[in-house]
């Protein structure tokens, strides 16, 4: 990796030791999932991989269910490659409930962690999160008794084996409460602290102040936010509301005014949040990580700031 620039200094995961960049590579796409995003060549996903490491970058983030293994296969061929995780990096994977089923249970846990472990090619993973808990068949009770999934991730912390327990999901009232009991290092949200959607901000607020690690994930919505809304009509994996989209286009004109990419403001609305670890952002082409620094690092005027505000946000779930 070269040597991050003054507007990607690292940042203190939490309360943890780990530093990270604002920006890291979400893996998701990797997979190659075209049932959520688009098919994705063997060889493009490495490439990608191969330009993060050759990058001021030094956090990406994958899960075990990311094309049930596929994400995680495919990023260790390329730590085999380069002998191990770089010094410096940060890797942070997902335990995920049994995709079948939905069992969540400790044992699937156990399983989902040393999978990840194996195909990785990895003794140990810096950040391990609990992952889309709101589609478990194992209820949030069972999810954090005694031996069950957050109990086993913690069992592997104090191993040595996890560096951080997290947790990634999406409604902001179950996340809530997952925070609140204060199992958990760091937290992700995912297409609900946007320049449309700021549903997630007290959930923010909440992670902050209990000294959690931030990190947002989706800042574009999916690709609204990234292409416009003739390009991408799609907000959250799924079709946009009309509203979305009418709302999207003022976006678009007012950044347009200022000779503002909509996507640099809709990535850098994420990063200047002071309460915001880092932001994922994912990535399938390797000149896209470039492409991506450019437009962290795109000069925006403060009163665009004000005027995006006016042109009004969702504050409801999505």
């Amino acid at each position: 990796m070269t040597e991050p620039t003054a507007d990607l200094a690292l940042r203190r995961f939490g309360q943890t030791e780990l530093l990270v960049t604002p920006l890291c590579l979400g893996c998701a796409p990797l997979a190659s999932m075209p049932e959520v995003f688009y098919p994705v060549p063997e060889e493009q996903a490495f490439a990608v991989l191969r330009s993060f490491f050759d990058s001021p970058l030094n956090f990406l983030d994958t899960a075990a269910a990311y094309g049930d293994g596929e994400s995680e296969r495919r990023i260790g061929v390329v730590l085999r490659e380069r002998g191990g995780l770089p010094a410096g990096a940060v890797l942070a994977t997902k335990a995920d409930r049994d995709l079948r089923t939905g069992d969540f249970s400790g044992e699937q846990t156990q399983r989902s962690i040393e999978r990840s472990l194996r195909l990785l090619g990895v003794e140990q993973l810096d950040v391990v999160y609990l992952h889309d808990p709101e589609h478990a068949a194992t209820t949030f009770e069972d999810l954090l008794a005694p031996s069950g999934a957050v109990d086993v991730l913690h069992r592997y912390k104090q191993s040595g084996v996890i560096g951080a327990v997290g947790l990634a999901g999406g409604p902001v009232d179950l996340m809530l409460r997952y925070v609140e009991t204060g199992a958990f290092d760091a937290l992700i949200t995912h297409n609900r602290f946007t320049l449309l959607n700021r549903a997630a901000a007290p959930l923010i607020e909440q992670a902050w102040q209990r000294g959690m690690a931030v990190v947002n994930a989706a800042p574009y919505g999916g690709g609204i936010l990234a292409k416009g809304p003739d390009a991408s009509g799609k907000y959250a994996y799924r079709e946009a509301a009309p509203e979305y989209v009418a709302r999207v286009r003022r976006i678009d004109a007012i950044c347009q005014e200022h000779h503002v990419p909509i996507a640099a403001a809709a990535l850098q609305f994420s990063l200047r949040d002071p309460r915001i670890t880092s932001t994922i952002v994912g990535m399938t082409q390797p000149e896209r990580i470039a492409q991506t620094l450019d437009l962290a690092r795109h000069p925006i005027p403060e009163q665009l700031w004000a005027q995006l505000d006016a042109a009004g946000f969702d504050t409801e779930d999505v």
